[in-house]
């Protein structure tokens, strides 16, 4: 079991002062500039289009207005350059692995990795998972895909670093398996998506199971929103037996480069690697912490294939204030709760699928899943439906009732809502899908 009692991955960096740390953000960022106009047409490109030269960046505020990097540039990039684009820096002879995005809105942008790359990647990661509580000995149990979605390669890079025993179950297993391998293994931490490890904590339910029976202590989520939602936490931590954290990341930048700490007072980014900026999605200008806005990554150690201010269109409120833990590098406070084309408006609300997950997570009547439909038609008003699962036989009209009210309540407007039995809507170990655009034809 663990044994290992220090409290940080790396005490120097993760509480250097916001002077030190921006002084080396400053440093690397130049280099990293540098790096990209020299070897690189696309952000040769970019600069010559702003005006810029590395020379021309004296401060961190003169880096924000370049302007940004979005996923469909890289795509064309790619598609023109085939087959990884000329936005690559490092020399081919130090390539060592190709990672595409998921791809779920359009062609996936593969990224690549030098050996230099997985050795940043893996210590950082390590930071991670040593924040909310990895230690050697630990036995880590990794339901993160494998696949194109690449957490499963850093965590288990990082777990076997620290000095962990990993159990690379990964997403093609029954949840019958994950189970065994839980028991058999005496796997200690449990990495996965939220909405997965809800589905585990059900089949244990159904299996009879006590999770106290169980050597899991703690568990990390990531892959979509929930985790800092307190219902989604709570049904998990009581479903488990456990503590659960909050896990966030994205393959072009990196898969697992902000976690909690035992606080639970944020995700805590790996700034000394990645240089975080929040922007309103309308003007693209700065927002004050607190605000909500769109995370805007730099990396400012990456060789292979640098961004430089890549928009993420993942949502954030920041916070720069040291953390109870001690730590220093920006925080992401209730996490990342969607991305902005997630975002649903309607009349005059907006409200992300996150705050629909707090409120199903909210009644023990319901299940786990649930779906926001969109209709659009070319004709008539726009209709936002919320679908939830009841594990009763019939739902009852106080129910339905009590739903729309918490829905109301949450999201200030008024939905439509359909019940339905369980097992109506699909079940994921991935990233689930919670909205569906349904009619329309422009």
């Amino acid at each position: 079991m663990a044994s290992d009692l220090r409290e940080f991955w790396d005490r120097r960096v993760e509480t250097m002062s916001r002077d030190e740390l921006s002084a080396l953000q400053l440093k690397r960022l130049r280099e990293q500039m540098r790096r990209c106009q020299a070897a690189s047409q696309f952000y040769r490109d970019k600069l010559r289009e702003a005006s810029a030269t590395p020379d021309d960046i004296r401060s961190l505020d003169d880096f924000a207005l370049l302007p940004p990097v979005t996923k469909d540039e890289l795509r064309k990039d790619q598609e023109l350059h085939a087959p990884f684009g000329s936005f690559t820096v490092a020399d081919e002879a130090t390539w060592r692995e190709v990672h595409p995005s998921t791809g779920t809105t359009g062609q996936p942008v593969k990224t690549i990795w030098s050996d230099r790359d997985i050795d940043t990647i893996t210590d950082f990661t390590a930071r991670t998972m040593w924040q909310f509580g990895v230690r050697p000995g630990d036995v880590v149990q990794n339901a993160f895909s494998y696949g194109l979605w690449v957490a499963g390669m850093s965590t288990h890079y990082a777990a076997r670093k620290i000095g962990c025993l990993v159990v690379p179950t990964g997403t093609a297993l029954s949840s019958e398996k994950q189970i065994e391998f839980l028991r058999s293994a005496r796997s200690t931490t449990l990495l996965s998506t939220p909405s997965y490890a809800l589905h585990l904590s059900e089949q244990l339910r159904k299996a009879s199971i006590d999770p106290n029976e169980l050597s899991l202590t703690r568990g990390c989520f990531g892959g979509e929103a929930g985790t800092e939602n307190h219902a989604t936490r709570k049904k998990i931590e009581e479903g488990l037996g456990i503590e659960a954290f909050d896990y966030y990341g994205l393959a072009e930048i990196a898969p697992t480069f902000a976690s909690e700490c035992k606080y639970k007072a944020g995700l805590h980014f790996a700034e000394d690697h990645v240089l975080i900026e929040c922007v309103d999605p309308e003007t693209g200008r700065p927002v004050s912490d607190g605000t909500i806005g769109v995370l805007v990554f730099t990396h400012l150690t990456r060789e292979a294939t640098p961004m430089l201010r890549y928009w993420s269109n993942d949502c954030a409120r920041l916070s720069r204030k040291p953390c109870e833990c001690g730590r220093t590098h920006v925080r992401a406070i209730g996490g990342v709760p969607g991305r902005q084309d997630d975002l649903v408006m309607f009349k005059g609300a907006k409200f992300y699928p996150s705050q629909v997950e707090k409120v199903v997570r909210s009644f023990p009547e319901l299940s786990d899943e649930f779906r926001i439909e969109v209709e659009r038609h070319d004709v008539g008003p726009l209709v936002a439906r919320c679908t939830v699962v009841t594990e009763s036989a019939e739902p009852s009209r106080l129910l339905e009732s009590r739903i729309l009210q918490a829905l109301r309540a949450e999201l200030g407007v008024t939905t439509a809502l359909r019940i339905e039995r369980f097992g109506t809507l699909e079940r994921t170990a991935f990233k689930a899908k919670r909205i569906a655009v349904v009619g329309g034809t422009g």
